[in-house]
């Protein structure tokens, strides 16, 4: 493969929360400059369409990402009144799941409760989702996660918001470069916090932590050559795999993995 076993530091127990939630603000500020709720929102449609189900179950959640705006605008389309989108962690974000399930939306929730991405409760049937997660997975872990949606006959769409085209000689190239960015794209991280800038501007923690780590998920991303080894002896006739590239701003990976139900389904055009 590819992709190569580095470590981020959002991974480790010991990494400060406040910290970690100062990483997430600026990721989600990448997801909207990269227009991937678009792109989430598009995939999703075609698996609720495929599937006839009503619920997505989104996995590896932690402060949620995009998929808040991606299920606004879900519930939006017509028939969207009947969506149901529950988030999930192994370690829920605890500030974030009341936030979540003290809003005005009941069918938004987050689940207090640890859901194991590798063992998902037969209780949360609905579309699976993995935002910027699934490059955390080891290929044992990752291989693990697919079969278990396959065994399960869940659907499952994978998103990843790089496709791991540098180099692995040089993708250490990219440190520099996303460190930069960082006083750019803070001054729209919400909620902006004095953290947010004091460890930015004063003390540069947060653009070295997320240089890091930024540019180590962009090395452990899996290519579409990566997904193939993954995938190998998952496709059943009654559940198949599509995977593509989807072309933009940016280029981004998408898996889908989809039960299939006796009726030939169109590929997406993205």
């Amino acid at each position: 493969m590819k992709r190569i076993q580095l470590f981020e530091l959002e991974d480790y127990p010991w990494f400060p929360h406040w910290l970690r939630a100062c990483l997430t603000r600026l990721m989600v500020v990448m997801h909207h400059l990269l227009d991937t709720p678009a792109d989430i929102a598009a995939l999703l449609t075609k698996a609720l369409r495929h599937t006839g189900q009503h619920t997505i179950v989104d996995l590896c959640s932690g402060g949620g990402g995009p998929m808040r705006e991606v299920f606004r605008a879900l519930q939006a389309q017509p028939g969207g009144e009947q969506l149901r989108l529950t988030l999930t962690d192994l370690y829920p974000n605890r500030e974030v799941a009341a936030e979540v399930n003290s809003g005005p939306n009941p069918a938004l929730t987050y689940r207090l409760e640890p859901v194991d991405a590798l063992q998902v409760p037969a209780e949360l049937a609905g579309v699976r989702t993995m935002v910027g997660s699934f490059h955390h997975m080891n290929p044992a872990t990752a291989r693990r996660i697919l079969q278990h949606a396959r065994d399960s006959r869940q659907a499952i769409c994978i998103y990843e918001m790089s496709d791991n085209g540098l180099p692995i000689a040089l993708w250490w190239v990219s440190l520099p470069m996303i460190f930069l960015m960082v006083f750019f794209l803070t001054p729209f991280a919400r909620p902006l916090t004095w953290k947010q800038l004091v460890f930015t501007y004063l003390l540069p923690v947060i653009p070295l932590c997320f240089a890091w780590d930024g540019a180590v998920s962009n090395a452990r991303t899996y290519t579409l050559d990566d997904l193939d080894q993954l995938l190998a002896g998952l496709e059943t006739d009654d559940y198949k795999w599509e995977k593509g590239q989807i072309a933009g701003k940016a280029k981004k990976l998408y898996l889908l993995g989809l039960p299939q139900q006796g009726q030939q389904k169109d590929s997406i055009q993205l």
